[in-house]
């Protein structure tokens, strides 16, 4: 699958009992679709960034006015990120068609598959686009690309995708449920303590679960440095000591809150009438069932060695914003 639609599709017509979605994602289908997905735990924090095209000058988000970029899904992360940044630098995110005028402080968004965003900006289609890796790292190595900001800098270990089950088969298969959420848990602890190994295995020259080679995978799984980001400004807290990519599957409430009211303040396509009574503490219980997780995290207490988790009160945190 190219993009997200048919993944969110395939999950609500019962093809799939397991998915991975945006965070924001399982929100818009359970308020708004009235489907009954629960957030199951988290994939994985940071992973992303936005990269600018070699053909703009943009060194900072205030030279963004005027131009076009591309996002994965209006119900993003990095929609609700960039746009978080866009305001901050005193822009306005629009969603105008095709030939349509943009204004000097106007920012004009659009949907794009991932996979379509590195040849969009290498031909000049897009100014910049926002999305998860590894399309970040493959737009550097293969489309001239330049990283104007990781977004685990503005966010600090912020959720990207999020583990997502039906609520249905979460009460009638309680066993099945554990031993999934159980291997879940398992596969974020190896990805957290083997980044390198996994990024071969995940490449097409290793078992091929993504269509790119190993260098632009491991790249963006590893390569964080601040001798070769800082200058540049796309890393400006490297004392919050986060990586690239890191993995813990805890689904901290904060997080939940924090994203039910900055999608209250994103530009979306479509209509978000569902978002004006959603109750953030409400949601966080509701959309979320931790006691699967919590029961496979005890089980497996490495996890508390990712550098996204605080060992000495795991289960919470203070999320923490700057651009």
């Amino acid at each position: 699958m190219r993009g997200w639609s048919p993944l969110v599709e395939g999950f609500a017509a019962g093809k799939f009992n397991l998915v991975h979605l945006l965070k924001p994602i399982p929100v818009w289908m359970r308020y708004n679709n009235r489907f009954p997905v629960k957030i199951m735990a988290w994939a994985h924090t940071n992973g992303s960034g936005l990269v600018v095209g070699k053909h703009t000058d943009v060194t900072d988000f205030s030279g963004l006015g005027g131009k076009q970029i591309a996002v994965p899904f209006w119900y993003s992360m990095h929609n609700i990120l960039l746009q978080y940044a866009l305001r901050r630098s005193g822009l306005t995110p629009v969603i105008k068609g095709e030939g349509e005028a943009i204004a000097a402080n106007e920012v004009n968004l659009r949907v794009m598959g991932p996979p379509e965003m590195p040849p969009a900006l290498a031909a000049a289609k897009i100014d910049a686009y926002i999305v998860a890796e590894p399309f970040n790292a493959l737009g550097e190595l293969k489309a001239g690309a330049r990283m104007l900001r990781f977004t685990g800098d503005i966010w600090k270990n912020h959720p990207c995708c999020v583990v997502c089950m039906n609520e249905d088969l979460t009460s009638t298969r309680k066993e099945w449920t554990q031993k999934v959420m159980n291997a879940v848990v398992r596969a974020a602890i190896y990805a957290s303590q083997n980044k390198k190994e996994v990024a071969r295995l995940l490449s097409k020259d290793g078992e091929g679960y993504l269509p790119v080679t190993e260098d632009v995978v491991e790249r963006a799984m590893t390569h964080y440095d601040v001798a070769d980001y800082g200058a540049s400004k796309a890393i400006q807290h490297a004392d919050w000591g986060n990586g690239r990519i890191d993995f813990q599957p805890w689904p901290y409430p904060s997080a939940t809150k924090l994203i039910v009211e900055a999608m209250n303040e994103t530009v979306v396509s479509g209509d978000t009438t569902f978002l004006s009574g959603l109750d953030p503490d409400f949601v966080a219980k509701d959309l979320v069932d931790y006691d699967y997780v919590k029961a496979a995290l005890e089980k497996y207490p490495e996890w508390k060695n990712d550098p996204s988790v605080n060992p000495g009160d795991p289960f919470a945190r203070e999320e923490v914003l700057a651009l």
